[in-house]
């Protein structure tokens, strides 16, 4: 049975109450999703595990450091045949986050969003969407 340890990368759902922090990625052509929105995180580096992974891209891509203890959630979502797995993780924020917001250079823009609102868009990360539909119902 899988185990969850050889994984591609990480995405954390980052809430604020009943919003969510969302970003526009870059538009480039042969990026995967171009223009969509996404969630932080990405892929991982060396032996990291899914917690260290989704930290860094927090850090890397919004310049927030988070204590990994506030982490609520983490799931290991299997690949599809012959791809490995992604995890997909769920912390709060807090409104003394918001202005220490620094966005780094991936992705065009940030917003937070109510939950509804980011489960609604088109133009989303179908996946991102399913992974936090369902931890919604399992919470």
């Amino acid at each position: 049975m899988w185990d969850g340890s050889d994984f591609h990368g990480a995405k954390i759902a980052l809430l604020l109450g009943d919003r969510i922090l969302i970003y526009q990625r870059d538009s480039f052509p042969g990026l995967p999703f171009p223009g969509r929105w996404d969630l932080p995180g990405g892929g991982r580096e060396g032996s990291e595990s899914p917690q260290d992974c989704a930290l860094r891209e927090v850090w890397e891509e919004f310049g927030l450091t988070l204590d990994p203890a506030t982490i609520c959630h983490q799931r290991a979502y299997p690949g599809s045949p012959g791809a490995r797995a992604a995890w997909f993780l769920v912390a709060p924020l807090t409104e003394t986050h918001l202005p220490l917001i620094r966005f780094g250079s991936e992705g065009e823009r940030w917003d937070i969003l109510p939950i509804a609102a980011y489960l609604a868009l088109p133009d989303a990360i179908p996946a991102h969407q399913s992974r936090l539909r369902d931890w919604l119902a399992r919470r």
